[in-house]
């Protein structure tokens, strides 16, 4: 891990929250009412506000808010050689979304993400964190009518995001996060999704992350230390730091990024109360191991919710370091 950073540096898992204006240029481009070119200025505007936030918050590692993005997982299918998208398919409840399919072996045609990073990266003199979909959740959420099993598919799919990584890298990213939500679902599959991220990370200098935010951490856990990745990025808040329970009778080899914000209520939180998770967090984590950040995305939230709880995160953070 990085040691230039100092205790503690505050980030993010990376969404933030559509502006209107943003959820109307997709909309009108759809019914044909405007250009890709017309809604990439607005992605870009939107990028720009958001390092601004960031920048007003006070955060020491910055995203760009992922606003070329619509879902995590079809955002890459749409441009993967092999991929296309399905028809709707339902969820729960009523949501709907569409599902990734693999039809024939998976290529890379350009950069998936390396040009708005590069966008990003000229906004700021601090660090931007470059993100993408790991292997293991793109092939778990996606159809697949190629490859001959899960493992043959993770491991093709890894490949393609390993040349990502390298040409983010060469752009200039210190810092490479590998979503994985799905990869808590499937304890018997730890060790596919192992190897897969060892293509992924393969040779790079950078500091790389992994998101995992649901299932069921207790089957996967101290196997999931084998992920060659520098830092874990957890949900602790929606867990009750129950997690702390299982890192006291197994130590935690690697860093963590402590989330320390509920991402699923609009309720801001108390300062008070998040310094009190920091300090339970490294009453039992490595403080020089530790970073913090929300629990998930924060695109289900509203503007002024993500930055209020921003807010108030850095402030926790800062009484913490004062303190100590």
């Amino acid at each position: 891990m990085p040691n230039d950073l100092g205790l503690l540096p505050t980030t993010t898992v990376g969404s933030f929250p559509k502006p209107d204006y943003l959820k109307k240029a997709r909309s009108a481009v759809r019914k044909g009412k405007a250009t890709e070119a017309d809604l990439k200025d607005l992605q870009r505007k939107a990028t720009r506000e958001c390092v601004a936030m960031q920048e007003r918050v006070g955060l020491d590692i910055l995203v760009d808010g992922e606003f070329d993005r619509g879902d995590m997982a079809t955002f890459f299918a749409e441009k993967l050689d092999g991929m296309s998208v399905s028809g709707l398919v339902r969820s729960y409840g009523n949501r709907y979304y569409r599902k990734p399919i693999i039809k024939s072996r998976l290529g890379r045609p350009r950069p998936l993400t390396v040009e708005m990073f590069r966008f990003a990266q000229e906004l700021t003199s601090k660090p931007m964190k470059a993100i993408f979909t790991g292997p293991y959740t793109m092939v778990d959420w996606s159809f697949d009518e190629h490859y001959s099993s899960r493992r043959d598919a993770m491991l093709a799919m890894a490949e393609q995001l390993h040349a990502e990584a390298v040409e983010l890298e060469k752009a200039g990213a210190k810092f490479i996060q590998v979503d994985e939500p799905a990869i808590s679902t499937r304890p018997e599959e730890m060790d596919v999704a192992i190897e897969a991220m060892g293509i992924v990370v393969d040779g790079l200098k950078a500091t790389t992350l992994t998101h995992v935010c649901y299932g069921d951490f207790d089957k996967i856990y101290p196997k999931i230390l084998e992920l060659p990745i520098d830092i874990f990025d957890l949900e602790f808040v929606n867990s009750e730091f129950d997690l702390l329970d299982r890192i006291r009778e197994v130590p935690f080899t690697k860093g963590v990024s402590v989330g320390v914000l509920d991402v699923h209520t609009h309720k801001v939180e108390d300062t008070a109360k998040v310094e009190g998770w920091i300090r339970k967090a490294i009453g039992v984590l490595p403080i020089e191991k530790v970073w913090i950040s929300p629990d998930c995305g924060l695109k289900t939230r509203t503007e002024e919710e993500a930055e209020k709880k921003l807010e108030v995160m850095v402030a926790a953070t800062r009484a913490v370091r004062a303190s100590l």
